[in-house]
């Protein structure tokens, strides 16, 4: 005989403006809901462990149990950066806040809406040194968009709501709420919607008129201009508006490690990526342009190389919805401040009306551009000790899956060689860890892009330094039925920094072999660990295993799926400019190498 269990109730409903009695815990999770948030990644903790009770009761949060808080905090990162959506993550206080901090970093670098809610010690025991007691807060502050204390439950709701709105408006980014015990546990009459009211946060989204009439002449009378493309266009969601620039005004297009899939790679003006390991076309456009366009860039160093000397012949239009980057790094002959979505609209419309009295040229400029495509196609040389080019497993990836998956990937030479060898036609396809350089970004990453959008196929393409940093997010994989597809680019060693130590250290190997991927010794063994997991674990050793091992990845639907790909160590991320360098490195190359060519 059985019987049905008795169902859970759902929290009574809450009528705009009615009060109704409640803990600040139950403040948290009702606060959530009624801001739409449907998923959140979390672990329990003592200090958080008041708002984990009412969450049980919740019909409208799936609250996704993570192994590690910082897998939470990249959970969160994949979340929104698949979807567009607010990305949550919840852990408890001292050593659980504190391992959020990684993911709050890289999510400050790459402007990446996610809230974090932790729990704090009883406010009568702050400053004490009480049991896993940190100032979060002050921890905080530096890689947050804002860090709020709340020691009061009537102070939940606004708090929660202000930072929903903060970090979702302008230039998007973390926002931290750390909650007192003492707040989750008392009781207060709830009301919502909360007043909020932020009188410092003012985000500028309407560009001054006159700066962008000014910026669409310049572009009008252009001789070499380059759209210099940033990851601003895909969190302002303004590829189409881009796309239509692009057409109308012929300029050709360079895209940020960010930026990938803004627009999309197989278009004709399309030039690649540009900076340190960009293509040969993007890179030289840059620094022979007389003209750039930046939309949503922050002149990173990667990319500019000596910031000197970059570009040194060119007119700066720079815009961006957070002022404190324009001019920061290069003085902007037109400063923008405005999101990008309508600045885009309002350029365009400039541009056309400037060329009613400017007719713009740019067939010299294109058969520049074109040469250097023709003469520099990116590739990549087969390994001579007969493994895998790592280069060619993940093209075979991108080929296989096609452009409607999601590929995230953590920093290293598997990083690089994923943004230069998979195709991106559409934003928010490509999820890496751009500005904080975060070992271990993927598997996490890759799992909240698959929850946010559970239809598409989802790729984690890890190397195996970076896997072990948080491969057991496969256990919240197989047990939550989030079925990720893990590609590990194994070349048995800490590759960016072996491919630095062969260049520049002589190739003295300190500490760099990893020994998980030699015949002999394999520690840890990918494929046992992903079985432990309840994965399907693969290993691939030859090229005529790759495409097979790919496809039933992609037919296993039922678990998670990890392929171990033995590649050469031996295998370099091509061009490369040096750091510290101007970018006219790779023309110097170019001029005065009659071999020179990507690989060099």
């Amino acid at each position: 005989m059985t019987t049905e269990a008795t169902p859970v109730p759902s929290p009574a409903p809450v009528p705009p403006g009615a009060p109704v009695e409640m803990t600040g815990a139950e403040a948290v999770v009702r606060s959530l809901e009624m801001l739409g948030i449907t998923d959140v990644f979390g672990l329990p903790g003592g200090a958080i462990l008041p708002v984990y009770d009412p969450l049980l009761d919740s019909r409208k949060l799936r609250h996704i149990l993570v192994r590690h808080e910082q897998g939470a905090g990249h959970a969160a990162e994949g979340y929104a950066s698949s979807s567009g959506k607010l990305g949550v993550a919840i852990a408890t206080s001292g050593p659980g806040a504190t391992n959020l901090v990684t993911a709050i970093a890289d999510a400050h670098m790459d402007s990446v809406p996610i809230l974090a809610i932790t729990g704090q010690v009883f406010s009568n025991l702050m400053g004490t040194d009480a049991f896993q007691e940190a100032d979060i807060v002050g921890i905080t502050m530096p890689i947050t968009k804002h860090s709020f204390l709340v020691k009061r439950p009537e102070d939940i709701p606004g708090t929660i709501a202000a930072a929903y709105h903060i970090a979702t408006t302008g230039r998007p980014g973390p926002v931290l709420v750390d909650i007192t015990k003492d707040a989750q546990q008392a009781k207060f009459m709830f009301r919502w919607p909360p007043k909020v009211d932020l009188p410092g946060y003012r985000p500028i989204t309407k560009a001054h008129g006159k700066q962008v009439a000014a910026a669409a002449q310049m572009l009008a009378e252009a001789k070499r201009p380059v759209l210099y493309v940033g990851g601003g266009i895909i969190r302002s969601r303004a590829s189409e508006e881009l796309v239509e620039l692009a057409e109308a005004t012929n300029a050709p297009v360079v895209t940020t490690l960010m930026a990938r899939g803004a627009f999309p790679d197989s278009h004709q003006q399309h030039l690649g990526m540009p900076g340190m390991h960009g293509t040969v076309p993007a890179v030289i456009a840059l620094q022979e342009a007389d003209l750039l366009v930046a939309l949503g860039a922050r002149f990173d160093d990667r990319v500019t190389g000596k910031s000197a000397l970059f570009a040194p012949n060119a007119k700066v239009v720079h815009v961006d919805i957070d002022p404190a980057e324009i001019s920061k790094i290069r003085t902007a002959d037109v400063p923008i401040v405005g999101d990008l979505k309508d600045v885009l609209v309002d350029l365009l419309a400039g541009y056309r009306e400037a060329i009613t009295t400017t007719t713009p040229d740019l067939e010299e400029w294109w058969a520049t551009l074109d040469g250097l495509r023709s003469e520099f196609p990116l590739g990549f040389t087969r390994p001579s000790d007969g493994l895998l080019a790592p280069q060619h497993v993940i093209q075979r990836i991108g080929e296989l899956t096609g452009p409607e998956g999601v590929y995230a990937a953590g920093v290293g030479q598997h990083q690089m060689w994923a943004a230069q060898f998979i195709k991106y036609e559409r934003p928010n396809s490509w999820l890496n860890s751009g500005g904080a350089g975060t070992m271990g970004y993927a598997v996490p990453a890759a799992m909240g892009a698959k929850v946010a959008e559970p239809d598409r196929v989802v790729w984690a393409i890890d190397g195996d330094g970076c896997f072990q940093m948080t491969n057991q997010e496969l256990a919240t994989c197989t047990l939550n039925d989030i079925p990720i597809k893990v590609a590990v680019i194994n070349n048995s060693s800490l590759g960016m920094v072996r491919q630095w130590q062969t260049l520049f250290y002589d190739g003295r190997y300190s500490n760099t072999d990893l020994n998980t991927g030699h015949d002999t010794v394999r520690i840890p063994d990918f494929v046992a660990l992903a079985e432990a997991y309840g994965a399907l674990g693969i290993r691939v050793t030859k090229e005529e295993e790759v495409d097979a091992a790919i496809k039933l990845a992609l037919e296993t639907n039922d678990r998670p799926v990890v392929i171990d790909f033995v590649v050469s160590a031996d295998a370099m991320v091509w061009p490369m400019v040096p750091q510290g360098v101007s970018n006219s490195y790779i023309q110097y190359a170019r001029d005065h190498s009659p071999a020179f060519s990507e690989e060099d």
